[in-house]
């Protein structure tokens, strides 16, 4: 019979989680009563915290009861991985919620609504507290998704998702805008395949070095992310090719507007070349004694 473990009991890790647990169970429990929650955005918002609230009461639960060696993922990986994916999809809700959902609102709505937001950057907080105690420390012996690398391919895979969330078939105007989401689609594949590969313990299945291959693809993507970072915004704004204008209509509504989608793109363009260089840095110096 499963026993709640002692040293988990006792440590900051599980008031850290369980504020985390409680922050986003009232985030949404809040959104969901007032019916806040409309449109792309809305939706988008009330998934982050309902995910990270699942997933949190999973590895809180796992850890209080001792199962980790029973889980089918590496324990050392899978919870900092949670942790630093539930820490960017909150901070995305904390800054799109109050942004949208806080316009023209009275009353008890924009309570409830004022409320949630704080919450939600509550959880925030909790979800970053949680990454910056599980991340390995100089000289020790941890997974490597505790390590800098390991949590800069996180933060890329999800600058990527959302890159490809505000493309809306823009590449297809211009043959170099394919290109960049050649670009996109590689570099997010291959550094989710390696966030797979190490939660799941299968480094090993490599024909070659885990470490090598590591630095081989952060320079690749550095490289790749460099010449992105320069078509999609010449290719979209110059005047000498597409040249897109703003238009009357941005900046109203729920949802943003076509030229507000390419600036975003190429914003996180660059964001995602910079995250990539550090990635090839710390790639380069650090030594793994065990992945």
């Amino acid at each position: 019979m499963p026993v709640i473990s002692p040293t988990f009991s006792s440590s900051p890790l599980l008031y850290v989680r369980l504020a985390a647990v409680l922050f986003t169970c009232v985030t949404f429990s809040l959104v969901v009563h007032c019916g806040a929650y409309g449109g792309r955005s809305g939706d988008w918002c009330l998934f982050c915290w309902c995910f990270s609230f699942a997933g949190s009461l999973v590895v809180l639960l796992v850890e209080l009861l001792g199962l980790q060696s029973r889980a089918p993922v590496s324990w050392r990986n899978f919870p900092i991985t949670f942790a630093t994916y539930a820490a960017l999809f909150c901070l995305s809700a904390s800054i799109i919620y109050p942004l949208y959902f806080l316009k023209g609102q009275h009353g008890s709505d924009r309570d409830y609504r004022i409320a949630a937001s704080v919450f939600s950057c509550l959880a925030t907080l909790a979800y970053m507290v949680e990454v910056s105690l599980s991340r390995a420390r100089p000289g020790e012996v941890a997974g490597y998704m505790a390590t800098a690398p390991g949590l800069l391919k996180v933060c890329e895979t999800f600058v990527a998702c959302v890159i490809f969330v505000f493309l809306d078939q823009s590449y297809e105007r211009h043959g170099a805008l394919k290109w960049c989401l050649a670009v996109y689609c590689v570099c997010f594949i291959l550094s989710a395949a390696v966030i797979v590969l190490c939660v799941g313990e299968c480094t090993g299945w490599l024909p070659f070095p885990f470490n090598r291959f590591l630095s081989a693809y952060a320079l690749l993507a550095v490289l790749l992310y460099g010449t992105a970072t320069i078509i999609w915004p010449v290719f979209n704004f110059d005047s000498n090719h597409l040249a897109t204008r703003r238009g009357p209509y941005c900046g109203q509504g729920h949802t943003l507007c076509f030229w507000e989608k390419l600036v975003a793109v190429s914003a996180l363009t660059g964001l995602n070349f910079l995250l990539y260089l550090a990635d090839l840095v710390y790639s380069a110096r650090l030594v793994f004694i065990k992945v």
